[in-house]
Parts: C-alpha cells; sequence; structure tokens
C-alpha cells in the first residue's frame, strides 16, 4: 500500500486527523496524477478549499487540462460561482477527451439561468458527438421533460428503454414516459408504463399518478381499483379519497362514493373541496339534510367559497326556503365575499318573499351582468310584467326575442305588450 492509499484508507476509517496529516506530507512530492487524486478525494470530503488550492497549483503548470477545469468548475458551482464555472467549462478544448462532459454541466448551469436555447443546443452538440451515449440521452429528455416538451422527451425516453435501460441515474424511465404520456393527454397509452414502473418499484406516489390517469382516461375501474389499493396501502393518502370517489360516481356507485368521501373527511377533516363533493352526492341520494350540513361546512372553512355558497342556495330554493337564501348570500357579503350570481339568487328570493323594491334592485343590478342569458332575461321579465312595468318589460322581451326568435310565447307577450 502506498503512503497515499495509507492516508485515503486512515480517511475513510474515521481516522480523519491522522490521515490528513499524511496527505498534507505527501502532497508535497506527489506527482501530478496524485495531486488531483488528492484533489479529488479532498472535494469528496468536503474539504473544498484545499481541494480549490491543489487545483490551482496543479492548473499554473497545465492550464488547458480538461479534467482539471471540469473539478474547478464542479467546485465552483458548488459555491455559487456559476458564472466562473461556465467561463472555465468553455475553455476546454473540443478535442478534449472531457469535452462532452463539459457540455453537459454546461447545458445544466445555463438551464439554471433560464436560458434554455443554449442549454439545448449544448446538449444537441454533445448528441452529435457521441450519437450513442445513453447518458446525452438521458440529458435530453429530462431538459425536455423540464421545458414541457413532452413530445421530444418521450422520443429520447423510448430510446433509452430500446436500449434496456429500465432505470437511469436511479430514475424509473417507465415512470417518467408515463408522466410525460399523461401531460399530453395519452392516458391509455401511459398505463402499461404505470404497471411496469410499479413492477420495478412499488411506490405511492406513482400508484396514485397511475389510478389518476386511468379516471382521466375513463378507465373508472381501474382507477377504482388502484385508488383502493392504495388506500389500503397509505390510508392517510389524503389526496386520494376525492378522485376514488369521482370514480366511483362515474360508474354510478353512488353510496360507494359517498361512504369513501366521508372517510376522506374523516382523515382530512379541513378540506373544503371534500365537504362540497359529499354535498353534491347527498343531493344525488336524496339526502338533502346531509347535504345541507356538507355545504354549511365548506362555508365554515372557506366562506369565499362560491361553488359552495351557490349550491346550498340552489338548494334553498328546491325547498322554497328563500329566507334562508337570502340569510345564506347576506351572511357571504358580510365577509366582502361576492359573486354576480349573488344578484340574480336575491332578486329571486326577494320576489318570492314578497319584498319587490329589494327584488327590483337587484334585478336591475343582475340585468347589466346577465342580458345575454335566456334563463335570467325570462325571471326579470315575468317579475316585471307582474310590477306592471310595462316599458321595461318589452325592452327584456325583445332581448330575449334576439336570442330565441322562434318563441311563439315571447311573440305573443310582446304583443300584447305593445296594444
Amino acid at each position: 500500500m502506498t503512503e497515499l492509499e495509507k492516508a485515503i484508507s486512515y480517511i475513510e476509517n474515521d481516522e480523519v486527523e491522522k490521515g490528513l496529516n499524511l496527505l498534507h506530507q505527501i502532497k508535497k512530492e506527489a506527482s501530478p496524477e496524485e495531486k488531483f487524486l488528492i484533489a479529488e478525494k479532498l472535494y469528496s470530503w468536503g474539504l473544498v478549499n484545499d481541494a480549490l488550492e491543489i487545483i490551482d497549483e496543479l492548473l499554473e503548470f497545465f492550464p488547458l487540462e480538461g479534467e482539471l477545469l471540469l473539478l474547478k468548475a464542479e467546485i465552483l458551482i458548488d459555491r455559487d460561482d456559476e458564472e466562473q464555472a461556465i467561463e472555465l467549462l468553455n475553455d476546454i478544448e473540443s478535442d478534449d477527451p472531457i469535452y462532452v462532459q463539459s457540455l453537459l454541466l454546461l447545458a445544466d448551469l445555463y438551464q439554471m439561468q433560464g436560458l434554455n436555447e443554449v442549454s439545448e443546443a449544448k446538449l444537441l452538440k454533445a448528441k452529435k458527438l457521441l450519437p450513442h451515449e445513453p447518458v446525452i440521452d438521458f440529458g435530453l429528455a429530462e431538459f425536455y421533460l423540464s421545458i414541457g416538451q413532452y413530445n421530444k422527451a418521450v422520443s429520447y425516453y423510448h430510446s433509452l428503454l430500446k436500449q434496456n435501460q429500465g432505470s437511469f441515474n436511479g430514475v424509473d424511465l417507465h415512470q417518467r414516459l408515463a408522466e410525460c404520456l399523461c401531460a399530453m393527454g395519452q392516458f391509455e397509452e401511459s398505463l402499461p408504463h404505470f404497471d411496469e414502473a410499479l413492477k420495478n418499484k412499488l411506490e405511492i406516489n406513482t400508484l396514485f399518478e397511475y389510478a389518476f390517469a386511468a379516471l382521466q382516461g375513463e378507465y373508472y375501474q381501474t382507477a377504482i381499483e388502484k385508488f383502493n389499493e392504495l388506500k389500503e396501502i397509505d390510508p392517510e393518502y389524503h389526496s386520494l379519497y376525492l378522485h376514488l370517489a369521482k370514480a366511483y360516481e362515474h360508474e354510478d356507485m353512488l353510496n360507494e362514493a359517498y361512504q369513501v368521501i366521508t372517510e376522506g373527511i374523516s382523515q382530512d377533516e379541513f378540506n373544503k373541496e371534500l365537504f362540497m363533493y359529499k354535498g353534491k352526492i347527498a343531493l344525488k341520494l336524496g339526502k338533502e339534510e346531509q347535504a345541507e350540513e356538507a355545504f354549511k361546512q365548506a362555508i365554515a372553512l372557506d366562506p369565499g367559497y362560491i361553488e359552495a355558497i351557490l349550491t346550498l342556495s340552489k338548494l334553498f330554493f328546491s325547498q322554497e326556503r328563500y329566507e334562508s337564501v337570502i340569510d345564506n348570500i347576506q351572511t357571504a357579503i358580510s365577509y366582502n365575499e361576492y359573486d354576480p350570481h349573488f344578484e340574480w339568487d336575491l332578486a329571486k328570493a326577494y320576489q318570492e318573499t314578497e319584498q319587490y323594491e329589494d327584488a327590483l334592485k337587484h334585478y336591475e343590478t343582475a340585468y347589466n351582468l346577465f342580458k345575454d342569458q335566456h334563463a335570467f332575461l325570462e325571471d326579470y321579465g315575468y317579475f316585471l310584467l307582474e310590477e306592471g312595468q310595462r316599458e321595461k318589460a318589452k325592452e327584456v322581451f325583445n332581448k330575449l326575442l334576439e336570442l330565441d326568435p322562434a318563441s311563439v310565447e315571447i311573440q305573443d307577450i310582446l304583443f300584447q305588450l305593445e296594444e
């Protein structure tokens, strides 16, 4: 064993001080190759300044040596000095054996700076020099994935898989390919790759992505199977419950959807979307009391949850609870929340409770917001007729006729208004 090997052995066996002392003794007489090895080791042990001192010393004698420039650039990157690192890497000659490696590192640095076109150019240059090098294909695949050019990423991941590269640098290529295909909306094509990825390693995030891809691709039974598999492995994986309930709903398994969403709430009681969805399923099952309670819980969690507020008002309308509609919307307004539909709902609710002045005020405000919507114009027009405001009613029904020129009923009303 050489003195250098002995020093390295000391350090790697936790006799750090003894090893470093020996290194400092032998580096004075060490050959350039040995000094480079010492610098690499010091860098790997986190002794960056010591490593940099040796590299700078070597660069005085070998200023164009690619390996030295590359190692110094890596150290500078660790010290957040990317600009100087780029300068060094650009100094590496194209005939240097380390040149392609420098291109890959430059590509990473330029991408970190947001210079994606320059980064791509460096990668493609490396690809041209070494067209069959897997590390370059992987770099290109990851680059295109990161900037959202999924079709290009797919071709490079496929290329790696054809080279029998199931994984690369600890990355499962089937999982990456499935991710790209999902981003392109090719959910059916993604499913076999999720299968392969899960065969290689059962990973819960990949299992969730698989189930979600099946749901988006309308393979609801597969989605149900995979979400349930995930639920058994990790019942605290909160994101699964809403999507599993939706998969059940698509299969008309409403009781199962209701049960799952209730389970989800027990796991994640501050998730307003779970309460909202529970309310919707409860309505489909005819459970109006449970639906009302669920919508109120969602609003309690977020007083500005407009969808829940409007849906609760819709439920109250169906139950002819018009005062409850008014209270619901006024409470939201008291929290400085607002939606244009509030005006329409308040107008109808005040009309039903015979508070006609308030109804008219809200109808007039809503008219500017919904004057191109048939349903609103009908509500407003008939209200104006009941209130005897014939000229305003004529204006509204003329707008209705523009939207529905074939309506005999509207034509008759306008004929009567003209008399």
